[in-house]
C-alpha cells in the first residue's frame, strides 16, 4: 500500500489532524463542533466570549456599509490595507513609544498564527535551532520543525512564576541556534515577564547574535498594574526583534483573523517581498472592521473591565478548592491550574468533560504535566460563566475526596 507520508518532510509527515486517530487538542479537527452540538461548555478555545456574539456596534456599522457599497469583493494588498496599517502603527506607538512607519514597519497577517510561522521563515534552515521556553503555546514547539529546524525546549519553573532563568538558555545555546521564540505574556501561564527579566533575556540574545520573535497576542490586558514591556523597545533589540500581535484576544474578534507583525525596515523588506506567496491577503471586510476599533481606547477599557471581572470571578469560585492550586491571572483570558494532586493532565481534562460537561485544555501540549489551561473569558454572561466554574469546582472536590 502506498504510504504518502513517506514522501513528506518530517515536520509535516508526523502531523495528525484527527481523521485517523483521536486528537485531544481543541483546535484540531472538528472535535469542538461535535462537542458544541452535544451541549458541552467549551473553555478550551482562546476566543473571548465564545460562543456568544461580541462584535461592537460601530464595527458592525462600518462593515455593513462596506458590504452595501461593494467595497469588499476585492483583495486587500498582500501586506495589508494602508488604512489598517496606519491604525496599527498608531496603536503600537501609543503602547510602546516606538516611532512606527506604517509603510515600512508593519505587515498584516491572516491571524497571528500565520504571523508566527511567517516571522520564523526567513531565519530557519534545515537543522537550525530555536530556543522555546516551556511551558508555552504549542505552535511555538511545532513551527520550527515545520521549517526543517529543531525546537530546543528551555524549562521555566512554577516556583519562579515562570520567569526566565538565563542559565537554562546558556546551557542549550549552540552554533546552530538562530532564534529565541517567546510568548509574552505567556500562554498558558499568563505570566507577564518583568522588565528586568526581559533585559537579561535580551542581553543573552545580543550576546549570541540571535533573533527574537515575541508573540504578544495577549498584550492588551495586563492586571494588577504590572508593567508590560515590549522587547523591541529594549536597547539594541529593535533591529533583531519581530513582534507578532493580534486583535483576537484584546478586542475579542478572533473570527476576523487579523494579526500583524512589526519590525525594522530591514526585516520588513523581506516580509513584504514574500507576502503574496505565503500570506496572500487578510480579509478586506475584516480589515475594515478592525480599522474602526483597534484604537478605540474606550472600548478596550470596557473589555479590560470585563476580563478583570472574570479573572476575579475565577479566583472567587476556585479559591480554597481542595486538590488544586493556581495564581491569579496576570493577563488576558486564561487561568493556569495545578491539578497534579488529582491526577495527570489528560485524565483530569477527560474527567471534567465527563463529570462537569466542560472542555478545558490539558497542560501536556503546552509542555507541562499536571496542569490545565482554562479559557476563563469564554461565555459572555458572568452568571452563566459562574455556573460553569462552580460545576468544575464541584467536580474537583468530588475527585479530591475520591482519592482520600
Amino acid at each position: 500500500m502506498f504510504n504518502v507520508k513517506s514522501k513528506m518532510n518530517s515536520g509535516f509527515g508526523n502531523l495528525q489532524g484527527g481523521l485517523f486517530s483521536k486528537i485531544e487538542k481543541a483546535d484540531v479537527g472538528d472535535g469542538v463542533a461535535k462537542l458544541l452540538s452535544s451541549g458541552v461548555d467549551i473553555l478550551g478555545w482562546a476566543d473571548p466570549f465564545f460562543p456568544d456574539p461580541s462584535i461592537p456596534e460601530k464595527v458592525k456599522k462600518v462593515m455593513i456599509s462596506a458590504l452595501e457599497e461593494g467595497k469588499v469583493s476585492h483583495y486587500s494588498l498582500p501586506i495589508g490595507r494602508p488604512e489598517l496599517r496606519a491604525e496599527i502603527a498608531k496603536k503600537i506607538s501609543r503602547q510602546t513609544g516606538l516611532d512606527i512607519n506604517p509603510s515600512r514597519n508593519v505587515i498584516v497577517t491572516p491571524g497571528s498564527d500565520s504571523g508566527l510561522l511567517y516571522a520564523l521563515m526567513p531565519f530557519i534552515s534545515e537543522g537550525d535551532e530555536v530556543l522555546v521556553p516551556k511551558p508555552s503555546y504549542p505552535s511555538n514547539f511545532l513551527n520550527p520543525k515545520l521549517l526543517g529546524g529543531k525546537t530546543v525546549e528551555v524549562p521555566l519553573y512554577d516556583e519562579d512564576n515562570y520567569a526566565f532563568r538565563i542559565d537554562e538558555f546558556e546551557k542549550r545555546v549552540t552554533s546552530r541556534t538562530k532564534v529565541v521564540l517567546i510568548t509574552h505574556p505567556n500562554n498558558p501561564t499568563t505570566t507577564v515577564f518583568r522588565k528586568e527579566n526581559l533585559i537579561k533575556l535580551c542581553d543573552f540574545v545580543k550576546k549570541h547574535d540571535l533573533i527574537l520573535v515575541s508573540d504578544q497576542a495577549f498584550e492588551d490586558h495586563i492586571f494588577d498594574g504590572i508593567e508590560f514591556v515590549s522587547p523591541a523597545t529594549i536597547e539594541g533589540m529593535w533591529e533583531r526583534t519581530l513582534t507578532v500581535c493580534s486583535i483576537s484576544k484584546g478586542i475579542g474578534l478572533s473570527g476576523f483573523r487579523i494579526g500583524y507583525i512589526y519590525a525594522s525596515d530591514e526585516i520588513m523588506e523581506v516580509l513584504y517581498g514574500g507576502a503574496v506567496n505565503v500570506l496572500g491577503a487578510a480579509s478586506t471586510l475584516s480589515s475594515i472592521g478592525a480599522e474602526a476599533i483597534i484604537n478605540d481606547v474606550e472600548y478596550l477599557d470596557e473589555v479590560f473591565e470585563k476580563l478583570e471581572r472574570r479573572r476575579d470571578l475565577v479566583n472567587e469560585v476556585f479559591k480554597d478548592t481542595p486538590g488544586i492550586s493556581f495564581r491569579p491571572s496576570e493577563s488576558g483570558i486564561l487561568t493556569w491550574i495545578n491539578v497534579s494532586k488529582l491526577g495527570k493532565s489528560d485524565d483530569i481534562a477527560n474527567y471534567l468533560l465527563k463529570e462537569a460537561n466542560v472542555l478545558v485544555n490539558s497542560g501536556v501540549p503546552y509542555g507541562m504535566e499536571g496542569y490545565l489551561r482554562i479559557v476563563t473569558a469564554c461565555i459572555a454572561d458572568d452568571d452563566k460563566a459562574r455556573a460553569v466554574f462552580e460545576k468544575m469546582r464541584n467536580a474537583f472536590i468530588k475527585k479530591y475526596y475520591e482519592l482520600k
